[in-house]
């Protein structure tokens, strides 16, 4: 059924109920398909070109999205915002966000170009530098897959954006399968299918918005509009790039100093541990922009009572996932990934809090605090930092484990913290002393 969402927009999110149980459930799935994808496509890197590709295809996963989700200055985290809240009905919005991600891709493009040596010669070893900079061309596509997804959420079309979240993974497999049949081998394989499946996935995107009527009713672009919107996503796409440190740094340091093999030993046992992301990550999914479209008090009485309710699923979930990894990677990886059961069992330690983690930062987000957000992200990113700088020389993949662990513990305390602290002087600035609720 072909939805229509500009204008009325706010009708059709009403009748659906997206940002609520059934959204978060279908959000759920479409995560957890996406993480099977990623998972068939590291066993079938792995095995079809060994630990040393699999490295290098982890780290052009992360990479090219880092560079235009940066140099977007944090378009997409912003992109939800503004079209979740206030800002919804401008009509000089949409042109506004097109516009800056079209700046940000090309940004993005031209620096990875310009550090291609830099990159060949402290990550990419084993591959030629033309590759390297040919793969300038998955920072476009990248940012745009995640902008449009962005958009989809914010814009209530939650099937849009699992539509995508699935497809953006997806679309690698036909690419890599195509290229495997044409001849390539090992890394350049990789690179076409990563080409091949990301441009698929940008025009996905592209296509869903169309098909929404995002690209109608337009108005001018808009200066002011277009700072407040850097400014917000500036100060959010900072808590954004903590989380991705403490989440993958320890594989840009692994690769420097350990090599690709250890990589891939730690990206194996790294996507099996955020299996316990899923429900945590489709949790903040539907929370952040329905924080952004909701008043201080209604989000206040979510957040009391979403909180421990998300803590309390990751918890449960860990001993099960902790003993589903002893078979579980072996089986699939084969004999040679054994070494990655026990980091996976460590992450899975850190990550039993990731419910609270969850909650917290879309509600700091939703109620547009994403400063906030970036402190409790920040301080775990120092502890990443540190304990990998120390520990991964001596311990290896373990080491790394152990840091991310330990910084997931801490972000997650951070965060509950602060937004305890936000509900507590909201409730203090909503009933005045002697006084009954204004």
């Amino acid at each position: 059924m072909k939805i229509k969402l500009f204008p009325g927009a706010r009708r059709w999110r009403d009748a659906s109920d997206p940002f609520g149980r059934r959204g978060a459930v279908l959000n759920l799935t479409a995560q957890g398909i996406a993480l099977l994808i990623v998972a068939v496509a590291s066993v079938l890197v792995g095995r079809l070109g060994g630990l040393a590709v699999l490295g290098e295809y982890t780290l052009l996963r992360v990479l090219p999205w880092l560079f235009g989700v940066v140099f977007s200055c944090g378009l997409p985290v912003a992109s939800t915002f503004f079209l979740a809240g206030p800002h919804r009905d401008d009509p000089r919005l949409r042109p506004t966000i097109t516009g800056l991600a079209a700046l940000g891709a090309g940004a993005g493009t031209l620096l990875w170009l310009a550090v291609t040596p830099l990159l060949h010669r402290e990550l990419f070893t084993a591959m030629p530098s033309g590759l390297v900079a040919i793969m300038s061309v998955t920072v476009l596509t990248q940012l745009i897959t995640v902008w449009g997804k962005a958009c989809c959420q914010g814009a209530a079309d939650m099937r849009g954006a699992n539509l995508v979240i699935v497809c953006e993974e997806l679309l690698f497999l036909p690419a890599y399968g195509i290229a495997g049949l044409v001849g390539m081998r090992g890394i350049d394989a990789v690179v076409a299918g990563m080409i091949g499946g990301g441009g698929a996935a940008a025009l996905t995107a592209l296509a869903r918005l169309a098909g929404t009527g995002f690209f109608r009713g337009w108005s001018h672009p808009s200066g002011s509009l277009s700072r407040a919107v850097l400014r917000y996503g500036a100060r959010g796409q900072l808590g954004n790039l903590l989380m991705l440190v403490n989440l993958r740094l320890d594989f840009v340091i692994l690769g420097v100093l350990a090599g690709p093999a250890t990589v891939g030993v730690y990206a194996v046992a790294s996507k099996f541990a955020e299996v316990m992301r899923l429900p945590a990550t489709a949790v903040n999914y539907v929370l952040y922009p329905r924080f952004a479209g909701q008043d201080a008090a209604a989000a206040d009485r979510d957040v009391r009572r979403l909180l421990p309710r998300a803590l309390a699923g990751t918890i449960a979930m860990t001993p099960l996932l902790a003993a589903a990894s002893v078979v579980v990677l072996p089986l699939l990886y084969g004999a040679a990934f054994r070494s990655a059961v026990l980091p996976s069992c460590i992450l899975l330690a850190g990550l039993s809090v990731e419910g609270a983690a969850a909650v917290s930062s879309a509600y700091l987000c939703g109620r547009g605090r994403p400063g906030a957000n970036s402190v409790g992200m920040g301080v775990g990113a120092l502890v990443t930092i540190a304990l990998d700088i120390v520990l991964i020389p001596r311990a290896g993949a373990v080491g790394a484990a152990i840091a991310s662990s330990m910084a997931y513990l801490v972000t997650t305390g951070l965060l509950t913290t602060i937004t305890r602290g936000m509900i507590r002087r909201s409730v203090t600035v909503a009933v005045p002393q002697g006084g009954e609720p204004a």
